[in-house]
């Protein structure tokens, strides 16, 4: 029985083979035309798939890493490379705080990062911009590749938008407003990221500090606090910037408030649209973009403190980084506190009126390390380091000297609470 069942199944596919054979001989016959528009139909798609499709060489960590290991072996011939990013033109753009500009910090961040890493031949570090000018090297590749890094963005965007079209690629949404960037900066933009491409770069780390609208240009806002963009999940950078962002993360967490803005209170950010992290799937690099507070927030306001706040905040970025290479060197480099503010010399009594804003900055970050700043109630966006001598540091201080028994120096930093300090930072 089940040999006959073979032979009667053998028999109809036969026969509906030759009828499908027919089929196909009879619309070839009758059909010329519409066959040929067909087939050139698919071999158009293919081309124009073919043209959108760029070469990518997006590091993993596994690669970075590797490139450290090789640094290690020989800096001569391999080196890891970073670059930053201070963020906004020389000459314009950026926010602004009474005369504290963003685009200007972003440089004094940046050249202290570099600055860091001098003398660690496995990394080579660039700037790409002082406050006065373009670095000689992408004010030369702007000039030159103008045109065709605005047809690279063209490329890119066409690519990308194919992918999310056939269903390779989701497009995600931000969950932050961005303002939109003049059409030139974007090129530049483009450009950096296309540079990077080119040149091998590792990590890409543009820096910025934050704001947002205000009645008043005058008066600061409302929310305060440091964020990470990082590509978002649809790119091909992303899972290497957020494994480096998350070390970097933690580093700037210890002493730093994390953005009270919604949408950025989680202190790593997926990002869809900025254009400086990959947007369009663009960097091949593990590239971020930090803004390492508002403008407005008043820890930026005095020159000296200022001064500290970005040497720490590019330490800090400095530490995240070995972090991730090897935790052993970072812990190394970070001294006792993890920051550059202790230890500290405090010479003299301090109170409210005649203590400088260097010395209540110190105070207030070794009353941070002890666990008793920002007092209790009280948050880091609350009770940010500013060097102001305020009721939050009345209040830790106050804390400070009942855990050490001082009864008699209240609201100022007395003999005894000096002894204590400089005993411990």
């Amino acid at each position: 029985m089940k040999r006959k069942k073979n032979d009667l199944s053998n028999s109809v596919t036969a026969s509906v083979a030759v009828i499908l054979l027919a089929v196909v001989i009879g619309i070839v016959y009758f059909f010329p035309d519409q066959i040929r528009f067909t087939l050139s139909t698919i071999r158009d798609a293919s081309t124009q798939f073919a043209s959108l499709t760029l070469s990518h060489n997006f590091r993993t960590v596994a690669q970075i890493k590797k490139n450290y290991e090789l640094a290690s072996l020989d800096p001569a011939t391999k080196k890891v490379r970073i670059l930053v990013v201070p963020g906004h033109d020389p000459n314009s753009g950026g926010a602004e705080f009474k005369g504290v500009k963003e685009r200007d910090l972003a440089v004094e961040v940046g050249q202290n990062l570099k600055q860091f890493f001098q003398n660690d031949t496995r990394y080579e570090v660039m700037v790409a911009r002082d406050t006065s000018a373009w670095s000689p090297v992408f004010a030369t590749y702007f000039k030159n590749n103008w045109e065709e890094i605005k047809e690279w963005r063209k490329t890119s965007r066409d690519e990308f938008s194919y992918l999310v079209d056939i269903g390779s690629i989701t497009r995600t949404i931000s969950k932050v407003y961005h303002d939109d960037v003049p059409s030139d900066i974007a090129v530049q933009l483009y450009g950096i990221t296309k540079w990077s491409n080119e040149n091998d770069v590792d990590i890409v780390i543009h820096i910025h500090f934050n704001d947002n609208p205000r009645p008043k240009a005058s008066l600061p806002g409302t929310h305060s606090g440091f964020t990470i963009y990082v590509p978002a999940e649809q790119y091909g950078n992303s899972t290497t910037t957020k494994v480096i962002a998350n070390n970097i993360f933690k580093r700037l967490e210890k002493y730093n408030p994390v953005s009270s803005l919604p949408g950025e209170s989680t202190g790593v950010v997926d990002e869809p649209e900025l254009i400086a992290i990959g947007a369009n799937n663009t960097s091949d690099a593990a590239s971020m973009l930090i803004e390492y507070s508002y403008i407005y927030e008043p820890q930026l306001q005095d020159p000296q403190i200022r001064s500290l706040i970005t040497k720490d905040f590019a330490y800090e970025t400095f530490l995240g980084l070995h972090d991730f290479f090897d935790p052993t060197v970072a812990n190394n480099l970070a001294r006792p506190y993890d920051t550059l503010v202790l230890p500290y010399s405090w010479k003299k009594v301090l109170t409210q009126t005649n203590a400088s804003p260097q010395d209540i900055f110190a105070l207030q970050t070794a009353l941070m390390v002890d666990g008793v700043y920002p007092p209790d109630g009280k948050n880091n966006n609350d009770c940010p380091r500013t060097g102001i001598f305020g009721p939050c540091t009345r209040s830790a201080l106050k804390t400070f000297q009942t855990k050490r028994g001082i009864s008699d120096e209240k609201g100022i930093v007395g003999d005894k609470t000096l002894i204590e300090l400089k005993k411990l930072y």
